[in-house]
């Protein structure tokens, strides 16, 4: 029934919204499907993909890594006036910190007419820093002391620290009238009862050039046109999502004409694309991006076996991860040695590298006590045998490719890996946001230009019950000098200080191995020839973000 009237409704607000003539639609297809269409309580790709099409963060790094206005009218710096260090006293003591004003795009309007205020930034910020509402960037929400609104448009930030990200703020905006009086209503149950999951078709949830206005649960979305986005037309009429989990099932779609392009962000692994250009290139512009794309081993720090920090680095150099590159990649998705990579600004080429090296990961196992050998497998002195599992998501050919080779080279030293995987709605919505893996989990960061690991490394990010789960640190990493090297970037203005200290972080985090680092990994953008103006970013903000500079050329 929930489907028919869904479909129902999308009739309804086309039939009163374009025109009789044949309409230009743009159906796209996606790996994954959103575990929640919530702005500030998901962490996934595919979530911030179809954001793309209907909101808009405050500001963001575009296609050249300059951060830029996007709600907002001017980009706030110490320059301009627009921040200004301050001082503040707080429980006795006098500190500093940094007031940011912000004035929203005056014609800024939610899709039910209402217009996007100050009172909606007040409304995220309150729902946000409370640690019953689930919102996975709680530290962020946090750092905020306090908000003063200016007037509707206009509302100045007041930060508890200073900070060189001062003026970079990511995150999109809540509907006050629609969201407050449900998150007042019961803090506790928010993430349960938000509308962007209840009623997502609500005119009132978008500002941006669509919103969405039906759905088939874990297949299909489809976006409209907001009547009331303020900034140049877009090109579709119509814009469908369609989520195929599988790899070659996704590709097979794109032959076959069933989607027009596939996602880059959420689409074919490289290795099919590559292979996918050599058989059909003349068909598509394919355009290959690569950037900030970490992919990479969470290593739950809770199992025993991994509390041991020898045997995390025998997993690492038990592992051939150049050949893997060369062989499945072309060389394409260099090794990566740490968490940052060789193409942003921090990063240090001083970082410690682990090389293939099985003989001093066979002698590291001896070591930690895993030297009993039995049938090719490894056991202690008490006869446990050394097993781990390894997750990641289901249908990802590539990464399940890549599993499979990881584990024949750990057993290869003797360690029994075996593989469970899941859909990318069950493996983030709620094993790794839950931390609910046992040993392993594989997936991709993906993050701005000098980014700071604060809701991945920092001790106090790491998601339980009694935050709400809120945080990204999966690991469950904690360590006291990463915690001060983190606050000690974020405070320093001056970029060569801020620069060695980021070389510190990057020799710690090797030196630490909360994670095993695979490869920096690059994107396939297979286009139609008559797509135009699709710019990729190589970093977390998806193209979408821009799709009001999409256009169709030649199209038959």
């Amino acid at each position: 029934m929930r489907r028919l009237l869904t479909a129902i409704g999308a009739l309804i607000y086309s039939a009163a919204s374009l025109p009789a003539f044949a309409a230009e639609t743009l159906t796209i297809g996606i790996t994954q499907y959103p575990a929640s269409f919530h702005p500030t309580l998901a962490s996934m790709l595919a979530q911030r993909y179809v954001e793309g099409l209907t909101l808009r963060p405050v500001t963001a790094y575009d296609q050249d890594w300059k951060l830029v206005c996007m709600l907002c009218t001017d980009l706030p710096t110490i320059e301009n006036g627009g921040a200004q260090r301050e001082s503040y006293q707080q429980d006795g003591e006098t500190k500093e910190g940094m007031a940011v004003t912000y004035s929203l795009h005056p014609d800024a309007t939610w899709g039910d007419g209402t217009p996007v205020t100050s009172d909606d930034m007040l409304f995220t910020w309150q729902m946000g820093r409370d640690e019953r509402s689930g919102a996975v960037s709680l530290e962020a929400f946090q750092r905020i002391r306090s908000i003063d609104i200016v007037d509707d448009k206009t509302f100045t930030l007041h930060l508890d620290r200073i900070t060189y990200s001062y003026n970079a703020f990511s995150l999109a905006l809540l509907p006050a009238h629609i969201e407050r009086p449900i998150f007042e209503a019961n803090p506790s149950e928010y993430r349960n009862r938000t509308a962007f999951d209840r009623d997502p078709f609500n005119p009132g949830l978008a500002f941006g050039p669509y919103r969405l206005v039906a759905t088939e649960q874990g297949a299909t979305m489809e976006f409209l046109p907001n009547p009331t986005w303020w900034g140049p037309k877009p090109a579709f009429d119509k814009i469908i999502v369609r989520a195929i989990e599988n790899t070659a099932a996704l590709e097979a779609n794109l032959l076959s004409g069933a989607v027009d392009t596939i996602a880059g962000e959420l689409g074919l692994t490289l290795d099919q694309a590559l292979a996918f250009e050599k058989r059909n290139g003349g068909k598509f512009d394919m355009v290959y991006k690569s950037g900030l794309i970490y992919e990479h081993i969470d290593l739950n720090l809770d199992n025993p076996v991994l509390t041991d920090k020898r045997v995390r680095k025998a997993l690492v150099m038990a592992l051939d991860r150049k050949t893997i590159s060369e062989q499945l990649f072309q060389g394409r998705q260099p090794v990566a040695d740490a968490s940052v990579s060789p193409l942003d600004s921090i990063h240090s080429p001083e970082t410690l590298q682990y090389a293939y090296n099985p003989a001093k990961a066979k002698a590291l196992l001896d070591e930690a006590g895993w030297s009993v050998m039995k049938r090719g497998l490894r056991h202690n002195a008490a006869g446990e045998r050394l097993t781990l599992e390894i997750m990641t998501t289901a249908g990802n050919r590539s990464r399940e490719l890549v599993q499979q080779v990881l584990q024949s080279q750990w057993r290869q030293i003797g360690i029994d890996v075996t593989i469970r995987n899941q859909p990318a709605r069950v493996f983030f919505g709620e094993t790794v946001s839950r931390r609910k893996f046992s040993a392993m989990a594989m997936f991709a960061w993906i993050s701005a230009p000098e980014s700071v690991p604060l809701t991945t490394l920092k001790s106090d990010q790491v998601p339980m019950e009694a935050n709400g789960w809120s945080g990204q640190n999966y690991t469950g990493f904690k360590n006291a000098e990463m915690d001060q090297l983190i606050d000690g970037i974020e405070r320093e203005l001056d970029f060569e200080k801020r620069k060695a200290l980021w070389a510190q972080l990057q020799s710690l985090y090797v030196e630490e191995l909360p994670v095993i680092p695979l490869y920096w990994r690059a994107n396939a953008f297979p286009l139609p020839k008559w797509l135009k103006g699709v710019r990729p970013t190589g970093h977390q903000l998806t193209t979408t973000l821009w799709i009001e500079e999409w256009r169709v050329e030649g199209r038959n």
